[in-house]
């Protein structure tokens, strides 16, 4: 079970687009980030699995490996808590992955802003 979504990073005073894979697959419970993350994100394993159950979904007892690409830039902080733990519901099918496809990419100031809630299946639309 696999989801891919973005995130953005800065480095220095320029941004970039971190691409956030997550892989669950079968074996032992464990919780990996790769990707050359600082202390802080390795320790998104907790805050995710925190998060995760706080919210009501159970937290896939399986082995999950969250990619931070590109892997040759240092990933510092906890700015990519959100992604990861929306990419371990959508690998493990808790949630739809339709909509984390396009998440991050600018929109054009006459298009609307489209909010997908996890919980509901609901879609808002904000102009």
């Amino acid at each position: 079970m696999y989801a891919k979504l973005h995130s953005g990073a800065v480095l220095g005073i320029d941004g970039y687009i971190v691409e956030v894979e997550v892989d669950i697959s079968n074996g032992l419970p464990a919780f990996e980030v790769v990707g050359l993350p600082d202390p802080a994100v390795r320790e998104a394993r907790d805050r995710v699995r925190s998060a995760v159950k706080n919210t009501g979904y159970p937290f896939p007892l399986q082995r999950i490996t969250a990619n931070l690409a590109p892997a040759d830039r240092k990933k510092e902080g906890a700015g990519f808590d959100l992604a990861i733990a929306i990419g371990v519901l959508a690998a493990s099918g808790q949630v739809p992955s339709e909509g984390i496809k396009q998440s991050l990419w600018p929109r054009q100031p006459d298009q609307p802003t489209l909010l997908y809630t996890l919980r509901t299946n609901t879609t808002v639309v904000l102009r």
